[in-house]
């Protein structure tokens, strides 16, 4: 399927149409794996995970399955809690990955975050033995949708052949959708220093409280406010603005600084075992059901979504 590349790393898009065309083109994929020798893991929405394991048959039990509308349900989650935890757990031999972020029903708050994801799984596994075949729902799915899977991705499959992307430029598209966030209608707001951590971590568990967040998830909210706070002062000139709110029944924490986020995979890769920090922005998006996240060299403004489940 992915013949006419030459790289280590592999990375198609799907077009599909229809669930004959889904199966089509993830089926083979799965068996010409197996048949290699290759490790394969499938992460895609329910719906198309139990309709890929029925058609897999007794080949099913020899691959690892994710429900990406909870693994993924956020995008900045998935390169190192899906992805790399899978290619890192098989190193020396090359892995197949299905994976698709990107569903009919994802909203407009989460797409942004979820294009960027496409496009930084290229720099993220760059040399890597690793294929991850994305399949798009060309049906359901806007056509920017589509159009934006160009440019983040360097081979398409479409109507059973595959070309290379004439429109391939990930690096555009992570700045293109780096865009200032939408500001609240109304959010309750702390500016903070170093000396007031822990005034600030109280103040976004209270904040949570009262908009009904409890036990594990109000948990959460303390551990993401007090990262993201700490993260202020280390990195972000000191002091910063932390404001919390609801919006469509999720608690919104956002922390602003005056800090530019120079790598945009922060957060994204796991750590390096020989280097201390590394972690936080990392724990930040193991924890929130969304990150979005706008930097620039006059600041930075990381805002997480959490739902009361």
């Amino acid at each position: 399927m992915t013949a006419t590349s030459t790289e280590p790393f592999v990375h198609p898009a799907l077009f599909y149409r229809g669930e004959d065309e889904y199966l089509h083109g993830t089926v083979p994929f799965v068996r010409d794996g197996l048949k290699a020798g290759e490790p394969v893991a499938v992460a895609v929405p329910g719906p198309n995970l139990a309709a890929l394991k029925g058609a897999l048959g007794e080949d099913a039990a020899q691959v690892t399955f994710h429900d990406m509308t909870e693994a993924g349900r956020n995008p900045g989650r998935i390169i190192p809690r899906v992805l790399r935890a899978f290619a890192d757990a098989h190193r020396g031999t090359r892995v197949r990955i299905i994976g698709e972020p990107i569903w009919a029903g994802r909203s407009a708050v989460e797409y942004p975050a979820c294009v960027q994801h496409e496009a930084l799984i290229n720099p993220a596994f760059e040399g890597r033995e690793v294929t991850i075949l994305c399949p798009y729902d060309a049906d359901r799915l806007d056509e920017q949708v589509l159009t934006d899977a160009y440019a983040t991705h360097p081979l398409i499959i479409s109507g059973g052949t595959e070309q290379p992307s004439t429109d391939y430029a990930p690096e555009h598209v992570v700045a293109r959708y780096n865009q200032p966030l939408e500001e609240p209608e109304a959010a309750e707001e702390l500016v903070f220093q170093a000396d007031q951590l822990p005034s600030a971590r109280h103040f976004a568990v209270e904040q949570a409280a009262r908009f009904s967040l409890s036990g594990i998830r109000l948990e959460d909210v303390a551990l993401i406010a007090a990262e993201l706070t700490t993260n202020s002062v280390v990195h972000g000139g000191g002091s910063g603005i932390l404001r919390v709110w609801t919006d469509d029944g999720q608690v919104v924490c956002e922390v602003r600084d005056h800090g530019h986020l120079n790598d945009p995979l922060a957060g994204r890769r796991p750590p390096a075992q020989n280097k201390p920090g590394g972690r936080g922005l990392l724990l930040v998006h193991s924890l929130a059901d969304l990150v979005r996240i706008h930097t620039s060299p006059e600041g930075t403004a990381v805002r997480c979504y959490i739902s009361r489940h």
